[in-house]
Formats: C-alpha cells, sequence, structure tokens
C-alpha cells in the first residue's frame, strides 16, 4: 500500500485532527514496528510513504475537513484534492468529531466519518468506527473473551448519562436549537442536528425495559456525561464500572449521543456483547458487507416503543449455545474489521466505495 499526504499539512499541535491512518506512521523515530502492530494493527512493511502523488496507491488529506474549515485553510484541502485528481488518484478524507461539515466542493474523493445521517449524504460518505482501545486488555489484562451467565431472561445492560430532568433536556435543545440557528446564518460550517435531548431519548428507553418483567435490567444512569470526570477518565473508577456493567450483561444499551452515532455500539462488540442498536438513520461501517441486523437487535426510531418486545424476541430465538457464538463473532468482528489498521486495510483490499 503505497500512500501520498501532504506533510507540509501535517500540524501537530492538532494530532487528533490527523487522518487515523496516518497516526499510524508520523510518530517519533523512537516508536517501534512492533508498538505499531500493537497500537494500530499495521506494520511499516505493509505500507510504504511515497513522495510523489504519481507513485502512489492512495492520496490521504492530511488533517479532517472540521481542521481546514476552522483554520481558514480550506482551499489548501481543494487545492491537493485537485492535484491528486489530476494525476488519475482518489483522495481518502475524514470529517472528525459530532458534527459533520457543509462540503459543496465537486471532485474524485471519499469522507470516512463517524457521524451523520445516511439518508441526507451521498455515496462519497462512508461509515468509519469509532476507534477504541481493547477493553479486554485494557481493563481486565487479557485478550480472551469474558462470558456472562446465562438466563432464559435477557439481562440488559447501561451504563451512562440518561437524565430524564426538564432542566437538562431543555439545556439539550437549546444547544441543538443554537447550532441550526447558526448554520442558517451562515456562523457556522457544522452540520446542524435534529432538535432533541438524547439524554431523555435514553432515559425513555431504558424506562421501558425497566418495565418489562421479561427483562433483566443492569442500569446504572448517570446525571452528567461520563459522571462529570474530565481528567484521567481511562483510570477512573467509573470507567471499570462502565465496562464491568457490560461485562455482566447479554445486551446492552446503544443510542446516539451529541452526534448521530454510538461510541457505546463498538465497545460493546469489543466486549463481545451484543447490541441494541436504535438506529437514527446512522452511517455504519460497511454496511455493503456487514448485514448489521444479525449481529445487534436492530430497532428503527420510529419503532423504538417497542424495543422491549424486540430483546425478547431476539432472546427467544438463541439457545445458550448460539448467544454465546454470537457473542464470540462479534468480538471477532470488532478485531477484524472495527480497529484502525484492520479496517483501512480492509477497505483497501476490497476497494469498498472506492
Amino acid at each position: 500500500m503505497k500512500i501520498h499526504y501532504s506533510k507540509a499539512s501535517y500540524d501537530a499541535k492538532s494530532r487528533r485532527q490527523l487522518f487515523p491512518l496516518l497516526k499510524a506512521f508520523i510518530k517519533k523515530e523512537s516508536f517501534t514496528d512492533e508498538e505499531r502492530q500493537a497500537m494500530y494493527q499495521i506494520s511499516d512493511k505493509e505500507v510504504e510513504l511515497v513522495e510523489e502523488i504519481s507513485d502512489s496507491d492512495i492520496c490521504i488529506l492530511t488533517m479532517s475537513w472540521n481542521y481546514y474549515y476552522s483554520q481558514n485553510c480550506i482551499d489548501d484541502a481543494k487545492q491537493y484534492i485537485k492535484k491528486a485528481n489530476a494525476s488519475g488518484k482518489k483522495v481518502w478524507t475524514w470529517m472528525s468529531g459530532d458534527f459533520g461539515v457543509d462540503l459543496r466542493f465537486k471532485g474524485n474523493y471519499v469522507i470516512f466519518r463517524n457521524s451523520g445521517h445516511k439518508s441526507q449524504l451521498s455515496n462519497q460518505h462512508i461509515g468509519m468506527p469509532v476507534f477504541i482501545s481493547d477493553p479486554l486488555k485494557m481493563i481486565y489484562n487479557t485478550t480472551e473473551l469474558l462470558m456472562p451467565k446465562y438466563n432464559s431472561k435477557p439481562t440488559v445492560g447501561f451504563c451512562g448519562q440518561a437524565n430524564s430532568s426538564f432542566k437538562q433536556s431543555l439545556k439539550e435543545i437549546a444547544i441543538r436549537l443554537k447550532y441550526y440557528i447558526d448554520h442558517q446564518l451562515g456562523r457556522t460550517y457544522n452540520s446542524p442536528q435534529p432538535i432533541q435531548s438524547t439524554s431523555l431519548l435514553r432515559a425513555k428507553l431504558l424506562k421501558i425495559l425497566e418495565a418489562s418483567k421479561f427483562i433483566k435490567s443492569n442500569f446504572i444512569k448517570r446525571q452528567k456525561y461520563r459522571a462529570g470526570i474530565k481528567e484521567n477518565k481511562a483510570k477512573h473508577k467509573t470507567t471499570h464500572e462502565f465496562y464491568d456493567n457490560i461485562l455482566e450483561s447479554h445486551y446492552v444499551l446503544c443510542v446516539r449521543g451529541g452526534g448521530n452515532f454510538s461510541v457505546r455500539f463498538y465497545e460493546t462488540l469489543a466486549m463481545g456483547r451484543i447490541p441494541i442498536f436504535i438506529n437514527t438513520d446512522c452511517l455504519l461501517p460497511l454496511a455493503n458487507r456487514i448485514d448489521w441486523k444479525n449481529n445487534c437487535v436492530w430497532v428503527e426510531n420510529n419503532d423504538k416503543e417497542k424495543i422491549a418486545d424486540k430483546v425478547i424476541e431476539f432472546h427467544q430465538q438463541h439457545t445458550k449455545e448460539s448467544l454465546y457464538q454470537l457473542m464470540e463473532e462479534n468480538r471477532e468482528l470488532w478485531e477484524s474489521r472495527m480497529r484502525i489498521g484492520a479496517f483501512f486495510k480492509y477497505i483497501y483490499d476490497t476497494k469498498i466505495n472506492l
């Protein structure tokens, strides 16, 4: 895989906005290939960074679209794409964070992103996983899947913000309304989001699940995101509580947050559990290769009132053996397709949407 990117565009102070795959190769000299494989699942033997666009298999826009807009250097991005296209090369680009940006630039490029509303996007937009560290290794010092105790009654887990208070709902709606007004007035490059409270949405869904006598609820409801913790998040006890909650459950409720995607969806797969996925017109990765409805309890947003029935029906279709097999498949799917190196190598090898 021969990759070209603009070295002059790299901004070390904004490394979080660097194209995810490039993070594996723009490192300090002391960084070893063994460390690269462990952290990014890719080796420098598999990738060659070339100096000339004409020598490349792939051209990558160095930073995110969000970065180019925020730094008022969008023309730099456009010029790189035009130059690559002139050499017959398609460009890989990405959008970071909860919100996309409005792109009205025609060219031969694709946009990887976590967020977005699928029905509103062209085929240029490709769903990308949220890339996370292996929680089994990070929290439990193992890579072996730890199975929950089986029960004919499904155990549904959730640990996170689910605040149904009027004050919290009003706050979230006000934030969304401001984004919408700013977008309409041309004061922001971010795409607007539906005007709603996602904390209230989660709280309502948990209430429906709790009301079912055929479901065992395993819920830790937080009033604030990550219980208000802002520093040393990975080491804080709330992070361990979060993953213990997944570990003790068969299923985990996964609903959009500020952006139209769920980080918890990927954390659940990584833990070898089964997501209860509320589809709010989400852009999932590899949707043309993976039938996600086989790997999770799929609930369309307009059917969310039936969430308990759908969980019960899904669970009753499985024996202990088939449920455990699905958990193993979800863990393997995360390891082989949803990690940085694995995902982009799969995209490159299969030429999906390219």
